[in-house]
Order: C-alpha cells, then sequence, then structure tokens
C-alpha cells in the first residue's frame, strides 16, 4: 500500500510488485533473497509513505500476510492519518510520522531490552515465519536457532539456510530458480558426525534409516553440531521414555537459552555427581588455598541453589564440594596483593575454605548469602531413628573370619592420615591422591561411607529425610509385575554369600528393591538389580543402601535398568569402538566371533559382579564409585588385551568365551580378609594345569598404565553417537515385532512409521491428551504408540480402501470407536492394524460383518455405557437400538437392538457414498436399491409377525432380551402404545449378508483386492505435497504479480 499524506487513499492490498521487470531477473533477486536472507521474501506486504514530489518511499509497515498488513493500516487510520491531515506541508508530515514511528520502536526496543540478550528479536521472529511458511509448521514449532550454510545435493552445493526447530532439521534454497526443501524429524535421524574430508570440508553428516544429508560452510561449524546434539537427544529422550521438551520458563529465550542451560547443567551435575534437579546459577575463575599443598590453585567455582563447587583447572588437581546445608559463615576476607578479593566460607564441621581473585566479590557473596537463607536446616545424622529401618545384612553376618589382616589396618590408617590432612565427609578435598587411596583398595569398615560420598548418593539422602522409610511404608504389601520379579530373584541374589542365606539378608534385599520399584515404576525392576544390590547391603543399612541404587540407576548407569537395557546397549556400542580403536587386530577377530556383544552386557550391567570373584570384583566396584563408568572400560579392555593372543586363536564363540570365563574366575584379591567365595566360572576350569592366579590390583594398574587416556567426556560424546543407533535399532526391532498375516512385514515398517510421526506430531503440538498420556514405554510395542481421532481420521482418509467422499470423515468416527475398546479416547497401533487388516486382507464375510458393524453401537452410537444414566426399571430408547435395564444397585445392562430403521438406512447411504467413484457405479447402485427393498420387504414381514404375537410388557424386557440369541431383531416400543411413533426395523446380520450375496456385483466388489502399497505411497507423496503447498513461496507470489 503506498499512500500520499495529503491526498485522499484508497487501500489495494497486493504483494509487492517490484521484481516483475524480467523472469532472469526475478530468478536472480529471488536467489539473493534466499542466500542474503533478504526480509522481502519474510513480508510481502508493505504499508509505503511517499509525498506527491518525491520519487522516495519510507517504509511505514510491513507484514507476512493480508491480515496482518490490515491491522496495521487499521491501526494508522486510527492514530495517525487524522493528525497528518493538519499539517501543510510534506516534510513537515514525513518528519512527524517518522519521529512517531522511531519513537514507538524506541520504546518496544526498551520494554523488550531484558528479552534480547544474545539475537536480534526481530530478524529471529522473522526467520520462525519464514520457517513456519516454508515448511508449512504450525505456530506450536518452536525454532531454536537458523544458520547460513551449503546442503550437498548430489555433487552440487546448495547455498541456503538451516533452521533447526525443536522438533525437526530444515533446510531451504533457492538458486537461479531451483528450490530445495528439506525436512528431517530429529526422530528420524540415526546418526549424527562432524567430519572433515577432501569431497566435504569441515562438514556435518546426518544420517536417517535411507538416506545421508552433508551440510558444509558454516560460519561456526562447533557451535551448530552443539546445538544440534542437544536437539537430537531430546528426541531420543522421548523416544526412549517420553520426556517431552519443556522450555523453562524463568528463562528469557524458551528455547535457545533453555538448551544452553540445559547443557551446563547436565555438565555440573555429572561433574559433581549432584542430583538431577540441581541447577547451576553461574560459574567463575578463582583461586582455592589447599592447606595440605600450601598453595593457591587456579580454577573455577561453581554456585548452584543448594551447592557451592571448586574444580581445578588441573585435571585432578583438587575438587571441592561445599553443601550449603553445612554453611555457617560466608564473609569477605581482607584483600592484599597477594590475596585479591578473598572470600571466607566456614562450615558446621569447623573447615574454612578461602577462594581469593574473584571478580565480583559483593555480588557473589549476596547471592551466596540469598540461597543460604532458602536453605533449610540440616536434619540429617547418625541420631535419625529413619537411618536404622533395617541394619546391615553384614551386622548379622559379617565377612570377615578371624582377625583383620595388617595390610586391612595399614589401609584404614591410611585413610585416617588422609582424613586428618584433605578432610572427611562431604567437604573433603578431593584430589589425586584420594584416588590412589581408593584404587589401592577401600578397607571394609569405610567401603559403605565412601561409596556414599563418592557416588553424591550421601547428598541426597540428607536432602531427602524420611523418603525411604515412606516408600516402604507405601510399597508394602502391594502386588505388581515388579515385586513378583522380585520375589522370584531374591533366593538368585549371592546364595553363596550366608548373608542371604537366612530371612534376615532377604528381607532386607526385598525392601529396598520394592522401595526403588515403588519410587521409579518407569524401571520398577531390572534383573541384575538384585545382584547389585545385594552388594551394597553388605556394606551399607538399608537407606544407605537404597539411595547407593538411586545414584546408579539414575545417574552413574543410566538407562540400564530398564525393559530394554538402553544404557548397557549404549556402553556396548561404545566399548566396541574403543575396541577398535584400541585394539583393532583383535576388534575384527571379535566381531566375526560376535564375542563383544556377548560380553559386554553382563560385564556392564553387574559390574563384574557375576563374571568375577566377590572380593576382586568388589574393588573395581570401589573404582567405579570414584571414577565412574570410565574405569569400568579400562578395565573390559585391558581383560582383552591380556588374553589377545588366546582369543585371536577362537575359532568359535563358545571357546572365547571359555578363555575369558577362566582367566575372570582367575582373578585373585591377596589382600582379602574374607573367608572364599565358591564361583560360577570355576566350573569351566579344565585339564590338568590349573590356569594362573591374576592380581586385582595388577590388572587395575595395568588398564591405566594402558588405557588411562580414556577421558569422561570422549566417552559421554561417544555415548551420544550410540544412543542414537541403539533407539532406533530399537524402534526397527518395534516394528517387526508386529507379526502376523495382516500386511506383509514391509507393509507394516512402512504403516509403523507412519503412525509413529502421527503420534510424535501430537507429542510436538499439542493436543487434548498430554503426551504422557498417549506413551506408555512400559506397554508392548504395539501399544505404546496412540492417536486420537483428528489424527485417526487423517490416516483413514489416506489408507482405508472403503473412500465415501463427505461420508469418509462420518464412516472413520465410527470406526474409531469400534477400535477403541478401552474408551479412552485413544487407538494403538494395534488396535489400527486390526481395523484396517479387517478391510484389505479379510474375506468378503469379515469385511461386510466389519461394516455392518460400523453402523452399531459403539461404532454408530457416540455413548458409552458409563455416559448412560442409571434408571430405576427397564426404558427403551426410541430410534437407538439401546435397552437399559436396572439389575441391581451397581449395576447396569446394556442390550444393543441389532439395526433399527435409521441404522440400516445410514448402512446403506454408506454404501452408496462407497460406490461413488468406482466403474461400475449404476450396476452397484442398481444391486444395492434391490438389496434395500428385499430387506424391507423382509422387515414389514417380521413387524406384521411381531404385532400378531402382541407387543411386550416393560416389566418382562429382562427377561426377553436374556433370553433372545445374538444378533437377532429385538423389537421397541414407541412413545405411547405399541404400534405408534417411529416405525423400527429390525435387520439381522444374516439377513443381511444373506440379501447382498445375490447381488454378484456386491459379491465382487467386496472379494476385490485393494492395493495397499499404492495407497501408502500416495499417503507418502501427499504429505510431502502438503509441506510444500502449505504456503506459497515469494517467489511464487512474484510470478503470480507479473
Amino acid at each position: 500500500v503506498c499512500f500520499s499524506p495529503l491526498q485522499s487513499m484508497s487501500v489495494c492490498f497486493s504483494p509487492l510488485q517490484s521484481r516483475s521487470v524480467s523472469v532472469h531477473y526475478s530468478l536472480l533477486v529471488g536467489t539473493l533473497d534466499v542466500v542474503l536472507d533478504s526480509s522481502a521474501r519474510v513480508a510481502p506486504y508493505r504499508i509505503l509513505l511517499q509525498t506527491a514530489d518525491s520519487q522516495i518511499y519510507w517504509n511505514v509497515a510491513c507484514g507476512s500476510s493480508r491480515k496482518e498488513i490490515t491491522e496495521h493500516w487499521d491501526w494508522l487510520e486510527a492514530n495517525l492519518l487524522q493528525t497528518i491531515s493538519i499539517f501543510d506541508n510534506d516534510e513537515d508530515v514525513i518528519t512527524f510520522v517518522k519521529g512517531k514511528i522511531s519513537g514507538i520502536i524506541a520504546e518496544e526496543n526498551r520494554l523488550k531490552q531484558g528479552e534480547e540478550q544474545e539475537e536480534d528479536c526481530g530478524k529471529f521472529r522473522e526467520a520462525e515465519l519464514k520457517m513456519r511458511r516454508l515448511f508449512g509448521m504450525p505456530e506450536e514449532e518452536k525454532l531454536v536457532n537458523y544458520y547460513s550454510c551449503s546442503y550437498w545435493k548430489g555433487r552440487v552445493p546448495r547455498q541456503g539456510w538451516l533452521y533447526l526447530s525443536v522438533n525437526h532439521l530444515c533446510f531451504y534454497s533457492f538458486l537461479l530458480g531451483k528450490e530445495v526443501t528439506l525436512v528431517v524429524q530429529w526422530t528420524e535421524v540415526t546418526q549424527l558426525e562432524k567430519n572433515a574430508t577432501l569431497v566435504f570440508p569441515e562438514s556435518v553428516r546426518v544420517s536417517t534409516r535411507h538416506t545421508e544429508h552433508f551440510f558444509s560452510m558454516f560460519l561456526n561449524i562447533n557451535d551448530t553440531f552443539k546445538l544440534m546434539e542437544q536437539l537430537a537427544t531430546i528426541a531420543m529422550r522421548q523416544l526412549l521414555d517420553n520426556e517431552a521438551f519443556a522450555a523453562d520458563r524463568s528463562l528469557p529465550k524458551p528455547c535457545k537459552t533453555d538448551l544452553d542451560a540445559r547443557a551446563k547443567n547436565e555438565r555440573y551435575r555429572m561433574a559433581f555427581r549432584l542430583t538431577q534437579d540441581e541447577r547451576l546459577d553461574g560459574h567463575t575463575d578463582c583461586t582455592l588455598w589447599t592447606p595440605f599443598a600450601k598453595m593457591h590453585v587456579v580454577g573455577q567455582l561453581f554456585i548452584s541453589n543448594n551447592y557451592i563447587c571448586f574444580n581445578s583447572r588441573e585435571e585432578d588437581l583438587c575438587q571441592l564440594i561445599i553443601p550449603l546445608r553445612e554453611v555457617s559463615i560466608v564473609e569477605k576476607a581482607d584483600s592484599s596483593s597477594v590475596l585479591p578479593c578473598p572470600v571466607s566460607i566456614s562450615t558446621k564441621n569447623k573447615m574454612n575454605f578461602l577462594f581469593a581473585n574473584l571478580k565480583d566479590r559483593d555480588f557473589l557473596v549476596q547471592r551466596i548469602s540469598d540461597f543460604l537463607q532458602r536453605t533449610p536446616d540440616s536434619s540429617w545424622g547418625d541420631t535419625s531413628p529413619l537411618s536404622l529401618i533395617g541394619h546391615s545384612a553384614s551386622s548379622s553376618a559379617p565377612l570377615s573370619s578371624g582377625s583383620e589382616s595388617m595390610k586391612e589396618k595399614m589401609k584404614e590408617e591410611a585413610w585416617n592420615i588422609h582424613f586428618s590432612e584433605f578432610g572427611r565427609g562431604v567437604c573433603m578435598y578431593r584430589t589425586s591422591r584420594t584416588r590412589d587411596l581408593v584404587l589401592n583398595g577401600i578397607p571394609e569398615r569405610l567401603r559403605g561411607e565412601l561409596w556414599l560420598l563418592f557416588s553424591g548418593a550421601q547428598n541426597e539422602m540428607a536432602t531427602h529425610p524420611g523418603y525411604y522409610g515412606d516408600l516402604v511404608e507405601q510399597a508394602m504389601g502391594l502386588c505388581s509385575l515388579a515385586t513378583e520379579e522380585i520375589e522370584r530373584d531374591l533366593h538368585r541374589s549371592m546364595p553363596e554369600h550366608r548373608a542371604f542365606q537366612n530371612e534376615t539378608g532377604i528381607a532386607a534385599l526385598r525392601r529396598v528393591l520394592t522401595a526403588y520399584a515403588h519410587r521409579n515404576p518407569g524401571i520398577g525392576y531390572c534383573q541384575a538389580m538384585n545382584i547389585v544390590t545385594s552388594v551394597l547391603l553388605l556394606y551399607c543399612p538399608e537407606e544407605e543402601a537404597f539411595w547407593l541404587l538411586v545414584a546408579l540407576c539414575e545417574r552413574m548407569l543410566p538407562d540400564y535398568y530398564n525393559t530394554r537395557v538402553v544404557g548397557a546397549l549404549v556402553d556396548q556400542g561404545v566399548f566396541e569402538e574403543l575396541t577398535r580403536a584400541f585394539l583393532p587386530l583383535l576388534y575384527e577377530h571379535m566381531q566375526e566371533l560376535g564375542v563383544i556383544s556377548t560380553i559386554s552386557l553382563s560385564w556392564f550391567l553387574t559390574l563384574f559382579l557375576s563374571v568375577m570373584p566377590f572380593d576382586s570384583a568388589v574393588l573395581l566396584v570401589d573404582c567405579f564409585f570414584y571414577e565412574g563408568i570410565k574405569v569400568t572400560f579400562q578395565v573390559a579392555l585391558a581383560v582383552l588385551h591380556d588374553n589377545m593372543d588366546a582369543l585371536l586363536s577362537c575359532s568359535d564363540e563358545g571357546e572365547a568365551m571359555t578363555i575369558l570365563g577362566r582367566y575372570l574366575d582367575n582373578v585373585v584379591n591377596k589382600q582379602t580378609v574374607a573367608p572364599p567365595i565358591p564361583h560360577l566360572h570355576a566350573l569351566l576350569t579344565s585339564g590338568d594345569d590349573p590356569p594362573p592366579e591374576i592380581d586385582i590390583f595388577e590388572l587395575i594398574k595395568s588398564s591405566y598404565e594402558k588405557f588411562g587416556s580414556l577421558r569422561s567426556d570422549v566417552i559421554e560424546q561417544m555415548r551420544f553417537k550410540q544412543r542414537l543407533k541403539v533407539i532406533q535399532s530399537l524402534e526397527d526391532t518395534a516394528k517387526r515385532s508386529v507379526v502376523g498375516e495382516m500386511f506383509w512385514l514391509i507393509e507394516l515398517e512402512e504403516l509403523y512409521c507412519l503412525f509413529k510421526s502421527k503420534h510424535m506430531t501430537s507429542c510436538y503440538w499439542g493436543s487434548s491428551s498430554s503426551a504422557a498420556e498417549r506413551h506408555d514405554p512400559s506397554l508392548p510395542y504395539l501399544e505404546q504408540y496412540r492417536i486420537d481421532p483428528a489424527q485417526f481420521a487423517q490416516l483413514f482418509a489416506s489408507l482405508a480402501p472403503w473412500v465415501c467422499g463427505g461420508h469418509t470423515s462420518t464412516l472413520s468416527a465410527r470406526l474409531f470407536r469400534l477400535l477403541d475398546q478401552n474408551k479412552d479416547g485413544l487407538v494403538n497401533f494395534k488396535e489400527f492394524v486390526t481395523g484396517l487388516s479387517g478391510m484389505y486382507h479379510g474375506d468378503m464375510t469379515e469385511k461386510l460383518k466389519l461394516l455392518y458393524k460400523l453402523h452399531l453401537p459403539p461404532g454408530r452410537c457416540t455413548e458409552t455405557i458409563k455416559d448412560l444414566p442409571r434408571m430405576n426399571q427397564v426404558r427403551t430408547r426410541p430410534g437407538q437400538g439401546v435397552v437399559v435395564l436396572k439389575c441391581g444397585p451397581e449395576c447396569v445392562c446394556v442390550c444393543v437392538c441389532v439395526c433399527v430403521q435409521e441404522q440400516f438406512i445410514d448402512l446403506c447411504k454408506t454404501l452408496y457414498n462407497m460406490f461413488s467413484e468406482e466403474p461400475l457405479e449404476q450396476q452397484l447402485y442398481h444391486s444395492i436399491a434391490t438389496v434395500a427393498s428385499l430387506l424391507l420387504r423382509i422387515g414389514e414381514v417380521g413387524k406384521k409377525f411381531n404385532n400378531n404375537n402382541g407387543g411386550r410388557k416393560a416389566d418382562d424386557a429382562p427377561a426377553a432380551a436374556a433370553q433372545a440369541p445374538p444378533l437377532q431383531p429385538q423389537r421397541e416400543e414407541g412413545p405411547g402404545e405399541g404400534g405408534s411413533g417411529e416405525t423400527q426395523v429390525c435387520r439381522a446380520l444374516a439377513d443381511v449378508l444373506a440379501s447382498l450375496l445375490t447381488e454378484p456385483p456386491l459379491v465382487d466388489y467386496f472379494e476385490k483386492k485393494r492395493d495397499f502399497q499404492n495407497k501408502m505411497a500416495a499417503s507418502k507423496a501427499q504429505r510431502a505435497v502438503e509441506r510444500q503447498t502449505s504456503s506459497a513461496s515469494d517467489h511464487e507470489l512474484a510470478q503470480h504479480s507479473t
């Protein structure tokens, strides 16, 4: 719209036409628009201000739609046009309008200044609108960030823009008339890699099941790839346990900022073994005075709502965790040239910590003080009665036999010296000397205490006093699948140890496992949990063992103990990669034998407890609680390395497993104070010469010497890659688990992908039911994904062989109600396939039965049994074919009449609509008319017969209903006397089938095999077209304007 301020104005909205000079010029400008991200492509409508004698246009407003630009024009009419009419000079008008609009923009920017911290809000909003328009995304789809890059299509790079949204990766390019559009769901990504080759320099490879996509020429490829990893991880979590992506409402930018905060929080929690709800508030560089070394250590100070943490810049030099519940005083110390800007922190157990070189000391002290005010007083202690709920199994069956060895006493003394120098408890300085003591073995008396400390379970137990006791009470007496599995495995948990050869140890183990299953029903109980928990109980009271189990299952070994052991499968893949990197020759041979996948699950799930003598394996548990999963990989690689020559000479899997089993069974702990415990793998020993013993301390030392270069952050990166593969592999397994004769396997796989896509769309963009209600990972694969009526209608319209024109939505709704057996308003994949299979692969009788049922309750009726009012006597519902019988105070019996006249008319209407696009349309219509006439005559005869027998009384209705056989006609009385009101003509299924069989055109129609593959291909093509044509591109608009 262009208006002159001093002339009459006529409004005519249209796309800008300034680019209609020539086709070639239009293509060039369109290309530049995409490459330079011109806002003209985002805002095709503008309001321009021009004076009569000037060739200059001033851009007053712009909009992406006619509605938006109209709103701008209405505002101008209401707020500006009346005012500018008083001006006599055009220049004054221009000055006034420019000043007015500049003031509005300045005020808007001032109000939104706090929200625009990292990126230009206006450009970002334009990019988000552009993404939705180009790719047909709804408003619920949030753009996270966008980047300029090249997409390699074949051997030609296409310069364009990459849009990363919460649920999709999208790319758009328009170069000299050639348009490239790409949309990939994050849930379909199987591999994400950053690599540099001659063909694809500094590129990102995005792999799906069927293709690979390469992107290059990023301004900052590292930031882009990191964001892609975060989004793919969120998508995998959604597939794994339906963890919906919820933006942090307290953050100014819900998407990008929330993702960055998530990543920082995860790294912070992982580094210091903190609870899942801990959020990092900030971090700063500083120095820490270490009294044991008499020096200042350079590092970073981290502040969160419950902890103050420090990590040295040099790895393993010093780490410190100070819970705010333990802090008594925080104060500023005197500054000096040697100690600038220091802060002193004192704890309740008389430990003092001195931090210096703090950039903003005043703000830091105030922030810590604010957190301290919100921190409740610590109520956790040794005197709490809740810590006495069940004692350690070892208290009734001590491990040691006789006096402790001298080496054990020396270990305890070494740890006591360490405590006096570095502190004891959660505020202890953790250094390389701490790690050396752990590698030499934790003393029996201190094992439980240090496990709690190093795993972070002590913090979680201290902040949840009484939680375990409440769980035990709540879970007591409950019966579920998890409790049944627990009872089955109780007596299989270290039966060779005397602590679990009596009811005391068994009862303690039962309570801990049952309490955890009640806490986390998503995991419930998984095999191998009983073995690990029984070991924890040997050294800890029940409550401490419970919190150690929580730390294992939810933080240290994520996703290990669930129905699909995803975490163990992920680490199995990581172990294979590490074997290929460190032992390439052995890797090739082991892959041929298939040994790695077999051994790794048993090794990792039980932390070697099930494959190694107990006294040796428990030392690996010591290292695991201090170092994490890193030490498990190191020891596993060391075991393979020590047996490399023997494994290379193996010819089958069984021989390799025997070699490894004998080796692990002979890993001994010569410093143990406990009597030897028989081990299963001893049975594998054969031959005259016993295998040599392997000292567990030498094995641990060897693992650090040969594979100590492994880093935790590298392992996490490898876990990410493997997690994509594993979860997508499990999804493929889920598709193939749908076994039956309903469809061919390839058809089911395609159908499963389409159905899951609809389900994920509902999780992305919201609906009447939450994502948690739609996806339950505990259900069988066939029943995990569910869709609502609207999504069902879309699939029905594109896939069903019964095309009914305008009647399709009605038929879809009826089929949905028929398949929704539990009446939860959702249909799962199994139910969906059952209905679709009946239409495609059933014989003629089965198809007709299905069609017939769609016109009876619950298919036809929109009410469910629970919606029907309870009545004190028998009552009929004319026209609906439903009889409600009051059988007792709580029992309502619903009898369904087979097919009254209204339902029969609906059935005929459906058949007429189904035949509207058939080649033999007229013959089919004639057949339906013949069948309808025949059924009506049969109905009239039946009506006369019923009238001759007299109408039934209401009091006799229950008995009559009980005596009537299934699917037989029943008569309903209309209001008033029996013969008046709407004529009720009942049709039995046998009558309908017999009548339809008399017409050959109808028989041929229902016996004809329908091509499902063509329907599926058309459905896929339709989805692609909908994305492409959801809104016209600016290039198309320019062509239309010409």
